[in-house]
């Protein structure tokens, strides 16, 4: 449903779709015979604004979709609600290192020749109530599939939903395959061999990640003798679940940590569900001081990221000269925005990421005293955020309002910092120029996060909850530290907070200030380490060879 391809085109809304576009990028760098299918978003996501209490609101994104895409002739068709939609296919080609090219195709729906309500199914990524949601993903799975074979792409082996928008894709191929077959309707037979051809990723824990639809919208808007087949087929009641239609029509499911791939075989216990770890483009998320420090001393670690490990034998003091650039580049960058007045000199810690409550964006803020009490008495440190809430999530929102209270309260003791319009050019920012990398799952909700890996390629070592990939990724005081211990199968709600709160004031406290403070020496040796270990690990270019030897030619 989102793809970043360009900082300037406005089609994602955060990690899912800068996950997307980097592995299409590594895919691009190893030359991978791949093409990719989303939406236009003629509207993006939405434009963050935040008044002085921190209470957001939203604006259209205005692009210019000529100014970065190619429109392509093809003009196939998708029916939904019993009307013909006609879809339109834009595309961007992102170039690898060795200058082989993946196509993405971006659909639209805004032609004169469409009903008004269908012109707009490609304006919002993520808006709209059921219905409008159920329309994008009819356009994305079946209209995708119908753009491919407009565009002759007739001999794709492979075809991988990213997350359950797309899980409309198999019904378009077993259409396929019982015309094929000469079938008035798919049949069983019909749909392993549609299976065979399928792999799924799901990318969340969170029940509210996964769509469900109720039986009279899908008749309504699909509207076909079919859709009584998928009720035989894949076996729902009153709502079709589009994570379970996945399921059911893939040879290859995955999710994206160890941990997320264990609860999610306790959700669907009668799957199997292997896992790849997530990881991000190693030569798009390092800054230019880091880009410029690893191509003096690691030549080809763009063509090779796990060269990276390398990192170890630079001197510490061109490490943190790298370090230094990247950081000066962020304050410079809060201060003109923000007029905090951040110190380059101080211990500073950068959080980013949806402000949804399971992320707990205010855990550290349990205890203002003891905050303004370690500043105080140990050494001084600052904040910079950033994230958006979804337009429809008022919780979300309350907990931007409650990080600007803590900003207000703190004062002068602790400098706290909201950037707004948390973007692909601010995360490069913040993850290359803060000096530890804060996340604050509620475990095990966290699926795999992805920044802090940003952050790791920098030298940016991670204080985080033992969640997603940071329990494979943290060796503590080595790569980073954790903020409380692995959760039991009932440790969660009110009590688990106030004790990962607890433990992240004493790992604050006890290590990671009088470190970065009196011990600067060790402080660089755990940067070399984040880079070495998990930055030459965690990155797209091994996810995508992953994928390759066990999802896509097995």
């Amino acid at each position: 449903m989102e793809i970043a391809l360009h900082p300037a085109i406005p089609t994602y809304s955060g990690g899912l779709g800068i996950l997307a576009g980097d592995m299409i990028r590594a895919a691009a760098d190893r030359e991978l015979p791949m093409v990719a299918v989303t939406l236009l978003h003629h509207k993006g996501y939405f434009y963050q604004k935040l008044d002085v209490g921190g209470r957001q609101t939203e604006d259209a994104v205005e692009w210019i979709v000529e100014d970065f895409l190619q429109e392509l002739p093809p003009r196939p068709t998708v029916t939904i609600e019993g009307r013909t939609v006609h879809l339109r296919a834009w595309c961007y080609y992102v170039r690898g290192c060795t200058g082989a090219v993946v196509p993405v195709y971006l659909l639209d729906s805004d032609l004169p020749e469409n009903a008004g309500y269908d012109r707009t199914l490609t304006d919002w990524l993520y808006g709209g109530d059921l219905l409008y949601r159920l329309c994008q993903e009819v356009v994305l799975g079946m209209g995708g599939v119908n753009m491919l074979r407009a565009l002759g792409h007739d001999r794709i082996e492979r075809f991988h939903m990213n997350e359950g928008h797309a899980s409309l894709l198999p019904i378009a191929l077993l259409d396929e395959q019982a015309r094929r077959a000469g079938h008035p309707r798919f049949t069983h037979k019909d749909v392993e061999e549609v299976r065979r051809q399928c792999v799924f990723t799901t990318h969340t824990p969170v029940p509210a990640g996964h769509d469900r639809f109720p039986t009279e919208l899908i008749n309504r808007v699909l509207g076909r003798a079919e859709t009584e087949a998928m009720k035989e087929v894949l076996l729902w009641d009153d709502y079709l679940n589009m994570t379970f239609l996945a399921l059911n029509l893939s040879y290859y499911v995955n999710g994206v940590a160890k941990k997320h791939a264990e609860v999610l075989r306790q959700m669907f216990t009668q799957y199997r569900i292997d896992a790849i770890t997530n990881g991000v483009h190693a030569a798009t998320w390092a800054s230019p001081p880091f880009q410029a420090l690893f191509d003096q001393h690691v030549p080809g670690w763009r063509e090779d990221n796990f060269t990276l490990r390398y990192v170890l034998s630079i001197p510490s003091q061109e490490v943190w000269r790298a370090h230094d650039q990247a950081k000066r580049q962020l304050l410079d960058h809060v201060n003109r925005v923000t007029n905090v007045g951040m110190d380059v000199r101080d211990l500073t810690i950068g959080f980013a990421r949806r402000d949804a409550t399971y992320k707990r964006g205010d855990l550290i803020f349990r205890d203002l005293e003891r905050l303004k009490k370690i500043s105080a008495e140990v050494g001084h440190f600052q904040l910079v955020y950033a994230g958006k809430a979804h337009p429809q999530d008022q919780e979300g929102k309350e907990l931007i309002q409650r990080i600007f209270q803590a900003r207000d309260a703190l004062k002068t003791q602790v400098k706290i910092a909201y950037l707004t319009n948390y973007d692909w050019p601010l995360a490069q920012l913040m993850t290359a120029g803060v000096d530890v990398w804060l996340n604050t799952p509620q475990p095990p909700l966290e699926a795999s996060g992805t920044s802090g890996m940003k952050a790791a390629l920098n030298g940016v070592p991670s204080l985080s909850i033992l969640d997603g990939w940071w329990i494979e990724g943290c060796i503590e005081g080595v790569t980073g530290w954790a903020i409380g211990n692995l959760p039991g199968p009932e440790d969660a709600g009110e009590e688990r907070s106030l004790r990962d709160a607890a433990s992240f004031y004493d790992k604050l406290e006890r290590v990671v200030v009088p470190l970065f403070y009196r011990d600067r020496e060790r402080f660089i040796d755990i940067m070399r380490h984040a880079i070495a270990l998990n930055g030459s690990f965690f990155n797209t270019q091994r996810m995508v060879l992953q994928y390759v030897t066990r999802a896509y030619f097995r």
